[in-house]
């Protein structure tokens, strides 16, 4: 039997294509799955948050029990599925009233969780304050300022973003699910500016504190 000269050639350049087309529907596929919506889901369904204010946009959401954000960044790749089933919606933010609802989630469907905070009686900032900025990476770690829920850290850091609390000894604690987290405690003086910087150590979700599991 005698072989063509270009056979081993034309052998190796069809391994090579076939190699690139598996490599390429392989990476499509990668970036698909990021994509997966509720309608793409048979077992999962998937829940939106809508705010109509900057505050109702910026508060803290909890889902049973465990915080997984705030509302306007919950979509995209942070999009929230969750298992068919009864869930218990806890929403939050610094001088509002919890908003706490009671969800029940079908398989493969889509429903919406209209956000809107009240503001608590009688909520007012203090007459002497003193300016505390933090910057946190990431920004998405939920703040407590004396173990009360404040906001994110995005909320309260880079050139427009502080928060102002009256003067005398503070504790701040930073928490996010999957990160250790970060306490310190400040002392402020009345007009006086402070800034605490942090960027959380990643660690297990089994490490993650009280206030983020289940916050009072």
């Amino acid at each position: 039997m005698v072989s063509h000269p270009n056979q081993g050639g034309d052998m190796c350049k069809k391994v090579g294509f076939l190699s690139a087309v598996a490599l390429l529907a392989s990476v499509q596929f990668f970036f698909m799955i990021p994509n997966l919506t509720a309608q793409d889901s048979k077992v999962l369904g998937e829940v939106q948050f809508q705010g109509n204010t900057s505050v109702d946009r910026d508060s803290g959401v909890w889902i049973d029990g465990d915080y997984v954000g705030y509302v306007k960044e919950l979509k995209g790749h942070k999009k929230v599925l969750l298992l068919p089933g009864k869930h218990e919606i806890s929403i939050r933010q610094g001088g509002y009233a919890d908003l706490v609802k009671q969800i029940v989630v079908e398989p493969g469907q889509l429903q919406s969780v209209q956000v809107s905070m009240k503001m608590l009686p009688g909520a007012r900032a203090a007459d002497i304050t003193a300016t505390l900025k933090l910057t946190v990476q990431p920004k998405r770690a939920a703040v407590f300022l004396d173990d009360r829920y404040i906001g994110h850290a995005s909320e309260m850091g880079g050139t427009f973003h502080t928060l102002l609390v009256s003067p005398g000894k503070h504790h701040v604690r930073i928490a996010l699910a999957g990160y250790r987290t970060f306490e310190t405690d400040v002392v402020l003086l009345a007009a006086q500016k402070s800034e605490v910087k942090t960027e959380l150590v990643k660690g297990s979700i089994e490490q993650a504190t009280v206030e983020i599991k289940k916050p009072e």
